[in-house]
């Protein structure tokens, strides 16, 4: 089926507004004709887009109720709507409800812009360029995405370093290949100014692009975008463990690039787009288990303390297992206890990690928590990668960043953890070991659970197992997610809960009893575990012969952020059909598109107010 666009929003722009348009489309064309000159040009050619920027508010009033919205005095500081969160389900426009500033916003639009212009200029330079060089470049590009996901990095000094980094490798492929999009061709001033950058950020964000392209459009490039990150995250926590694949890097450079071509306004190549995305997701996600279960081995049923233990303490936060082994090799013998946090629960199923003594449990839940968690913890913090809140000065002095995580004040730590490891000796430490009345159950990857598909399907057969749910994702802070908890406490008794990612927290402290030798959650990882869940629902399709549609199966899945938008992404292109999502559809995907993937793939938001009315839905039997 072939969809077409609606019509561009209807234009409303004042005289003195459309004459700056001009002035920037003629400064924006200069250099394709005269690099050189373009260079030379006064930087107040940037000052003018971000005066064009100033009239602009939401193109239609399907972003907010109307232009009037905004008066001319009190223009948005900002405007983002990637995450789930996102004020009133529209938009950011004061400041993030993540915390993040409307400085960083900008930075990281300007940054995004300018990571499309390197990747059209990495496709072009294939060929002419070493592939080792582009293949640095890619890498690069991947953490720099990475960056900009929510609650990764909300240092606006880290922003400006990734845009001089963008604007050298750019200069460096110039000598190869002629730019031929504005993203490309921008250039860093000598000087740099972060107020003038900011308003250059501010001058190609969303709304520029909302004046002038359909909304429809303009949701699918973000859904590309975002999904993107997300697996850009991913690939380079493969990256990190050795893990690598060509078809990924050559991809992200190509997607970028795809951005910046006319070819990026058509619904048809945007929605193919977005499939690729998820269709190369599954590829890092794989190079990801790959890495972990061939470094740490096959995660295995474990319990674990989420009690503390008498002694000095240091408490790992984020998706990063590998930092979490550093963190481990770190405080080896120096009497220090460590903490896993948030979505590193799971790292203490790997056999590998179990053989450190004193990786001792898990303190605390998901990563919306983490001010009261980390305000009780009487020990050194350690952020890797997504999943960082504004920190409070109560724990401020302790807490360390890593790898793309970043926060203005905030020490930054690479390789050496000598600074984490001397402030967790300042700190007082747990004074005594609670008894560990309620430990966790994880562990139950695709090796175990591919180990007990027999079993399984004798439970199948027997009508001792009717239903498979998979309830998991990312976890927020809305009152609504408690609709994932309700769902699971109202799954009937023939049932089983696979869970994953954050969003575990909503269901793995439920006692629900057993069906034969399993319990009815089963834990099968981090958010990129994901994966596990598709290799299992493929291996139990084909012994019991039928498709992947035709499994009693139900995926509810809680999303937040980038990583949960690509592994969504991913389902729809293997072709899942039927999922539930929530607590909110993503701002970002207009109408129209949305309309499209309900259309194919039957994709639902959940009935916050009635889980119950879902869950009849889901039980139905499959046509």
């Amino acid at each position: 089926m072939v969809y077409s666009s609606s019509s561009s929003p209807t234009p409303f722009i004042p005289v003195f507004d459309t004459m700056l348009r001009q002035t920037l489309s003629f400064a924006r064309g200069l250099p394709r004709l005269a690099p050189a000159f373009s260079r030379s040009l006064p930087r107040a050619t940037q000052a003018m887009r971000a005066a064009a920027a100033l009239p602009r508010v939401f193109s239609s009033s399907s972003f907010v109720q109307s232009r009037s919205d905004f008066s001319a005095e009190a223009q948005p500081d900002m405007f983002c709507f990637q995450c789930e969160q996102t004020e009133n389900t529209k938009g950011c426009t004061a400041v993030g409800v993540c915390g993040k500033t409307p400085e960083t916003a900008a930075l990281q639009d300007l940054l995004v812009f300018n990571l499309k212009g390197l990747g059209e200029m990495i496709k072009a330079a294939r060929g002419s360029v070493d592939q080792a060089k582009l293949n640095e470049m890619s890498r690069y590009a991947m953490l720099a995405l990475f960056s900009t996901m929510t609650n990764v990095n909300f240092n606006s000094d880290d922003m400006i370093t990734y845009l001089k980094q963008c604007a050298e490798y750019k200069q460096e492929l110039a000598a190869h290949v002629t730019p031929s999009s504005a993203q490309a061709s921008w250039t860093m001033p000598e000087k740099v100014d972060p107020t003038m950058l900011v308003l250059e950020g501010k001058s190609i964000g969303v709304l520029t692009r909302a004046d002038t392209l359909a909304e429809e459009v303009l949701g699918l490039q973000e859904l590309v975008t975002y999904g993107l990150k997300g697996l850009c995250a991913y690939a380079h926590h493969a990256s990190v463990m050795g893990k690598e694949s060509q078809e990924v890097l050559d991809f992200v450079a190509d997607s970028l690039a795809f951005l910046t071509t006319p070819e990026a306004q058509d619904i048809n190549s945007l929605l193919a787009t977005t499939l690729d995305v998820g269709k190369h997701n599954i590829t890092a996600m794989a190079l990801l288990d790959e890495g972990h279960t061939e470094t740490y081995g096959h995660p295995e049923p474990t319990e674990v303390r989420t009690t503390p233990v008498s002694g000095k303490c240091i408490l790992v936060s984020g998706h990063d297992i590998h930092d979490l082994e550093k963190v481990l090799q770190a405080t080896e013998g120096k009497g220090i206890n460590v903490y896993t946090h948030g979505e590193l629960l799971p790292a203490n199923s790997y056999p590998h990690l179990k053989k450190y003594s004193h990786l001792v449990g898990n303190f605390g839940g998901a990563w919306q928590n983490q001010k009261v968690d980390f305000a009780k913890f009487p020990g050194a913090i350690l952020l890797t990668s997504n999943c960082l809140v504004e920190p409070k000065k109560r724990y401020a002095n302790r807490i360390f960043t890593t790898g793309p995580v970043g926060f203005e004040g905030v020490p930054h730590i690479e390789n050496d953890f000598t600074p984490l490891v001397e402030a967790a000796m300042k700190e007082a430490g747990f004074a005594s070991t609670a008894e560990d009345k309620k430990p966790l159950t994880i562990g139950f990857g695709r090796n175990t659970v591919a180990a007990a598909l027999p079993t399984i399907l004798d439970t199948v057969k027997a009508g001792a197992l009717r239903h498979i749910f998979l309830i998991g994702g990312c976890d927020g802070s809305e009152g609504e997610r408690s609709y994932f908890t309700d769902l699971a406490k109202e799954s009937p008794s023939d049932s089983i809960i696979l869970t994953l990612g954050c969003g575990k927290y909503r269901v793995n402290n439920l006692d629900l009893g057993n069906i034969g030798p399993f319990p009815r959650v089963l834990d099968m990882g981090q958010c990129n575990d994901a994966y596990s869940a598709v290799q299992v629902a493929t291996a139990l399709s084909s012994a019991l012969g039928v498709g992947l549609n035709d499994l009693p199966l139900t995926l509810a899945l809680s999303w937040f952020e980038q990583k949960a938008v690509a592994v969504l992404l991913s389902l729809l292109h293997l072709n899942v059909k039927n999922i539930y999502i929530g607590p909110h559809l993503p701002a970002f995907v207009r109408p129209q598109a949305l309309g499209i993937l309900v259309e194919k793939f039957g994709l639902r938001p959940v009935n916050t107010a009635s889980p119950s009315s879902d869950l009849k839905e889901m039980l139905q039997p499959k046509a």
